[in-house]
């Protein structure tokens, strides 16, 4: 496998994952914004801080749930499940800021997402199980069904 072929398998997967590593500079400017700022009050450098901190909790988990779901099924269903969850979750942060109740629809949603990629991971691993056990590959209905699957990510 030549490293073009790798890389027209993965770009997509890497361009969410340069987007998510921006954001995360974003939000630590935030946290340090606020902490540096001679007119803040304590409850809103907790806010910010506490944001941060869970934002950067699932971090681990969405970044493996979305290579894992690239790689082992497709790349451009998992690739704008993570496109959502980037927005998502930079909703949930600024609604953190304002007052927690704000971030709720936020976190939400992006457990939703999360629940999604979790859920690619597993039909691709199987797939994979299946083709290799049974000799049978259902891989091209199954990505079918992905891509049309992930536009319902959208329904509220």
């Amino acid at each position: 496998m030549d490293t073009c072929t790798v890389v027209e398998n993965i770009y997509l997967l890497a361009i969410i994952t340069v987007l998510s590593v921006l954001q995360n500079v974003f939000f630590a400017l935030k946290v340090e914004k606020e902490c540096t700022s001679p007119n803040s009050h304590a409850a809103a450098i907790e806010r910010v801080s506490c944001a941060n901190r869970n934002c950067m909790d699932s971090y681990p988990t969405f970044m493996a749930v979305m290579w894992c779901a690239g790689v082992c099924l497709k790349q451009a269903p998992a690739a704008f499940a993570g496109l959502l969850y980037l927005v998502v979750r930079h909703k949930y942060f600024i609604g953190y800021m304002g007052q927690t109740s704000q971030s709720t629809p936020g976190y939400l949603f992006g457990k939703r997402i999360l629940f999604f990629l979790v859920l690619m991971c597993l039909v691709g691993i199987l797939n994979y199980l299946l083709a290799h056990v049974y000799g049978s590959e259902y891989r091209e209905t199954v990505e079918t069904f992905t891509s049309f699957t992930s536009t319902l990510l959208l329904i509220p």
